[in-house]
């Protein structure tokens, strides 16, 4: 029998697994507020769909758990690239966000890793950030530089597009973005206002 051979890449790297209190995550996920985002959402996720002629228009949306959980990766890495002494582009995500119905459900939480064919993401530094007496420290930083943005009002007042030209609402680079290199979804289905009061809304965040 002939050998079946493939590409492979060896890396090295680093990384933070931090996973959410699911009941807390489906209390959140109850509120009327967030319910009405999550329509608003879902139509601009159809919307822009269509005019990108992807059929059918109402498949692949991530949901709110997922957008919750993803703004909170996004301004963890933004916090962690500061601190961790890597660029912001060797930072990278991975969200796990399944409700209780799906199968392999409920997850909730994300990965921030680092990783490289050289030794840059053995450092260390992703991994000390991670200790207990150090990590709550960074998400209370993270949280609170979610609140205001560069851009507010303009940022804080954005909501799921009405025309589907955008899948994101309250997010922009100066507060949110990443690299699109770091993030799983190009920056899309970000949305600050459900990690954070912000300016505008103090009806959808998770963290009180």
């Amino acid at each position: 029998q002939p050998h079946t051979l493939v590409p492979a890449d060896e890396v090295r790297g680093e990384g933070i697994f931090i996973r959410f209190n699911e009941a807390k995550i489906v209390a959140c996920l109850k509120k009327h507020a967030v319910r009405d985002r999550a329509d608003a959402f879902f139509e601009t996720h159809q919307k822009w769909r269509r005019a990108r002629y992807i059929e059918p228009p109402e498949e692949g949306f991530p949901g709110m758990r997922y957008i919750l959980i993803h703004s909170f990766a996004h301004a963890l890495m933004r916090q962690m690239a500061l601190e961790s002494g890597y660029a912001s582009a060797s930072i990278r995500e991975r969200i796990y966000a399944r409700a209780a119905e799906q199968e392999g459900g409920p997850m909730a939480g994300i990965l921030i890793y680092t990783a490289a064919p050289d030794s840059e993401g053995t450092l260390g530094g992703l991994v000390s950030l991670g200790q207990p007496e150090t990590l709550s420290r960074h998400v209370s930083k993270a949280l609170e530089a979610a609140r205001l943005c560069a851009s507010d009002p303009l940022c804080a007042e954005h909501p799921p597009s009405q025309r589907g030209r955008t899948l994101h609402a309250a997010a922009c680079h100066a507060c949110t973005f990443t690299p699109e290199t770091s993030c799983e979804r190009g920056n899309k289905y970000l949305d600050r206002s459900t990690l954070v009061k912000t300016i505008e809304r103090d009806d959808l965040a998770f963290f009180e």
